[in-house]
């Protein structure tokens, strides 16, 4: 009940938890098929030195920007306009609402590997009623929770962050020892897969940036931070300790089975491996971590989720209904919009039968712009202020890296974020017409010509779509 800040080390459990949700116990498999072990090395390697340069891109900017909270939103408004930053927001919200989404559903697809049998499959792939049912009642059990206060949630993360990578350095250390350099030499070059170096590593270019989204969360929630300095501090650390975990997890495992085997694997593949070191008590222990990692991951990501509406509704670029908070300090108005869009999904989820696969590959679409807006703007602002080199280079790097991440996601998915922009763009036109009060209102120049290029890329987007486009 408190409105009480969060410090450094709960800040960092925050991005931690953020980033290792369901998908480091995919990794194994995920990568294996696509990518041979050269491929993997140099996959990590370039999105180890990008996400490290975005991550000081948000060290950077939490030093010579502290005045500015809400971290995403925030960065792309003050360097490339209201709409620019409206667009951000809602792009950043809608990701991390349909990637809380996932969540949910996989927690339940493992509970699922507890309680179903052959005869009855209760929980099945998350989709079913039983699991819409308690993927509900977590909604607005976590709900209650954050509306207490964010210090108190962010505590409750903590320790469940704790508990989640426990197992993954047990992981880490079982295949260390049993690892064999011969295994892991075998297919070095994924000639097996019958795919250039190059679009082996672009393959995996996706699956590694989905892994670290989050990598953001301090800098969401720096408006609760105790110390501003703590929000860069804990990014880096979070990444750091992340990075370690997911370049150790896939390149051990290539030591202990082959490249074809644990590409055939059923996720979460760590299960697999650790059950063909120590037996089936190795899959119960991964699968009970994957449902505690990814409830701590839905909690951070409802926190972020409920915070950007609200850092968006104090500068008008969201309906005023958002920009409320409660006696505790929490953005009640943001919280209720996400958790009831949640609700709505998952009723969704159960109508389609879409699983956790779908999901994620529409929120990681999502992530691509804004990831891009906050490089260029830390090169924007390192330009204006004359800061030093080092500064501009990151801002540079990271820049080219979410230019890279565009490219090697493809044109599906490009055009795919665009489509899920558009309604981003009502929402902006609404908010300005309720900031005037119902009056009319212009747009300025560069307003007008954002909008008629984006509305073009919509033509494209859906005429593509219709052609050859296949998002199942």
């Amino acid at each position: 009940m408190s409105k009480g800040k969060i410090g450094l080390f709960s800040l960092t459990a925050l991005v931690l938890s953020s980033m290792i949700g369901s998908g480091i116990f995919s990794l194994p498999q995920n990568m294996a098929e696509v990518a041979g072990a050269e491929a993997l090395l140099i996959g990590w390697l370039i999105t180890g030195v990008g996400i490290i340069f975005l991550g000081l891109s948000f060290f950077f900017l939490s030093r010579l920007k502290p005045e500015l909270d809400g971290g995403v939103y925030t960065y792309a408004r003050e360097g490339f306009g209201d709409l620019v930053g409206s667009l951000a927001a809602w792009g950043y919200w809608l990701c991390t609402a349909i990637g809380s989404v996932g969540y949910l559903v996989v927690a339940f697809e493992g509970i699922g590997t507890f309680v179903d049998t052959p005869s009855l499959s209760l929980f099945g792939k998350g989709n079913t009623v039983a699991a819409i049912l308690g993927a509900s009642t977590i909604v607005w059990l976590v709900h209650l929770l954050i509306a207490r206060g964010i210090k108190e949630a962010a505590s409750v993360n903590l320790i469940a962050t704790i508990v989640k990578t426990l197992p993954l350095f047990l992981f880490i250390g079982l295949t260390i020892w049993y690892f064999s350099p011969t295994q892991f030499a075998h297919d070095f070059d994924g000639a097996s897969l019958q795919q250039p170096l190059l679009e082996q590593v672009k393959g995996t270019m996706l699956i590694t940036l989905w892994v670290f989204v989050g990598v953001e969360g301090a800098s969401i929630l720096s408006a609760h931070a105790k110390k501003k300095s703590d929000v860069g501090l804990a990014t880096l650390l979070g990444i750091l300790i992340t990075l370690v975990l997911y370049v150790a997890i896939t390149v051990f495992s290539l030591g202990i089975l082959p490249r074809e085997v644990i590409a055939q694997m059923p996720n979460p593949s760590m299960a697999g491996i650790l059950e063909h070191l120590i037996g089936a008590s190795g899959k119960i222990i991964i699968t009970f971590c994957l449902i505690i990692s990814v409830l701590a991951s839905y909690m951070s990501w409802t926190m972020f989720s409920s915070e950007i509406p609200y850092q968006a509704a104090k500068s008008h670029n969201f309906p005023q209904a958002l920009n409320k908070t409660n006696q505790n300090g929490t953005p009640i108005g943001g919280l209720w919009l996400t958790n009831i869009t949640i609700q709505i999904s998952l009723l969704l989820v159960l109508f389609t039968g879409k699983g956790y696969n779908a999901l994620i590959q529409i929120s990681t679409a999502m992530i691509l712009v804004p990831y891009f807006l906050v490089s260029a703007y830390l090169f924007k602002t390192a330009i204006k202020q004359s800061a030093a080199w080092y500064i501009k280079l990151t801002g540079l790097i990271s820049s080219l890296y979410a230019l890279w991440i565009v490219y090697a996601a493809g044109l599906d998915y490009l055009l795919l974020s665009v489509l899920l922009y558009m309604p981003g763009i009502a929402v902006f036109l609404y908010s300005r017409y309720q900031h005037h009060q119902g009056k009319a209102f212009t747009l300025n120049r560069y307003e007008k010509v954002l909008l008629c290029a984006i509305s073009l890329l919509f033509i494209v987007s859906v005429y593509y779509s219709f052609t050859n486009m296949n998002w199942s």
